[in-house]
């Protein structure tokens, strides 16, 4: 007997995943900031890590998550929980806990841990009310803590992944228009429990000249940064707006902006066509799925991805209220950069048994 393995890895996939990270960390190098070499060094490390457990989540069999998916879900809730109870607050914002080495920011674990749980519900139930139900209550603990931290852009990620989720399952449109109607009648609910100035944020969404010096200046230096690249851009380090930090979190939230300036509009379309590739990679793994559960978690991440950049980058060009959501492999930061890598790792496995081993 031969025994033939699986098909190859899809190298585009990781190749993608792997230039994304580059591309930030070159562009991180590049932006006038207070400890720029820790910060260099600290995302060289993390991305080493995410690289090693990609590995590591390629060679296990992914449907082991199936199994053990609850029990993280349920993890993930008592870390959520206890953010609030002992996290670390910056920026106004109380999302991380501080390990030493680095600050882990739960949320960004939870999002891949609620597709992994989606996709094991959405796997073992029908399309019925009763499992709709279940899926949105699964999906409301972590996005009401995430909401308390405050972290709105991200729990808006979840949700919106959550929807997109059951929106594949196949439920009966009436189910999306229930859902439709209950969520506009809680906006104002909703408006009404926003903190002072993520009101203004919205405010100044809508009109951002009202308050050039506060709630709408970050979306103002954003655009004057994405507006001053041009076509070919100003330079790696020459970029006025990141050089003499008018931008603000120029390497989390404002990357993009920062990547504008520096290798202007071609840079940006490089960019972006990373991103697109990582995306129909990662379809492409939902395609070839041999399972139901591997289908559901390729395309939750997939919704992720695109999710978390079109806000990124919508917020950078001024077409989003500015929330903090960084672009996924290229922002710095530890627990984004790790969890998306690790996710690339599960997607891998997906791709790596998409065919039965066959004996002859």
């Amino acid at each position: 007997m031969i025994l033939r393995l699986p098909k190859p890895i899809d190298w585009p996939l990781y190749l993608a995943a792997l230039a994304l990270q580059i591309f930030g960390i070159i562009v991180i190098s590049s932006l006038g900031l207070a400890g720029r070499g820790q910060l260099i060094t600290n995302q060289i490390i993390f991305a080493a890590i995410g690289v090693v457990l990609a590995g590591l989540l390629t060679a296990l069999d992914y449907r082991t998550f199936k199994v053990i998916a609850n029990y993280l879900y349920f993890a993930v809730i008592g870390l959520l929980v206890l953010v609030l109870l002992l996290g670390t607050k910056v920026f106004g914002a109380t999302r991380w806990i501080d390990l030493g080495i680095f600050q882990f920011q739960p949320s960004e674990l939870a999002k891949p841990i609620l597709v992994m749980t989606l996709s094991k519900l959405l796997t073992e139930r029908t399309a019925e009310i009763k499992t709709a139900v279940i899926a949105i209550l699964v999906t409301a603990v972590p996005f009401v803590l995430t909401v308390t931290q405050p972290d709105l852009g991200t729990a808006l990620i979840m949700l919106l992944t959550a929807l997109a989720m059951l929106a594949l399952k196949g439920f009966p449109r009436r189910f999306a228009l229930a859902g439709a109607v209950i969520i506009l009648a809680l906006l104002p609910i909703f408006f009404s429990g926003l903190r002072p100035y993520q009101r203004e944020r919205l405010v100044s969404f809508f009109n951002p000249a009202a308050d050039p010096l506060g709630s709408g200046y970050n979306t103002k230096q954003s655009l004057i940064a994405v507006g001053s690249g041009g076509l070919m851009g100003r330079g790696l380090g020459q970029g006025s707006q990141s050089q003499l930090q008018f931008l603000p979190v120029a390497h989390i939230d404002f990357i993009f902006a920062g990547v504008a300036e520096a290798t202007g509009f071609l840079g940006s379309l490089l960019l972006i066509g990373l991103i697109a590739v990582l995306l129909l990679r990662i379809v492409n793994v939902a395609r070839v799925a041999q399972d139901e559960f591997g289908y559901y978690f390729a395309f939750g991440a997939a919704f992720l991805f695109f999710f978390s950049a079109s806000i990124n980058i919508g917020v950078n060009l001024g077409l989003l209220p500015a929330t903090g959501i960084p672009l996924p492999l290229v922002s710095y930061g530890g627990t984004q950069t790790i969890t998306s890598l690790a996710t690339i790792g599960i997607l891998q496995s997906i791709y790596l048994r998409h065919k039965k081993i066959r004996f002859s």
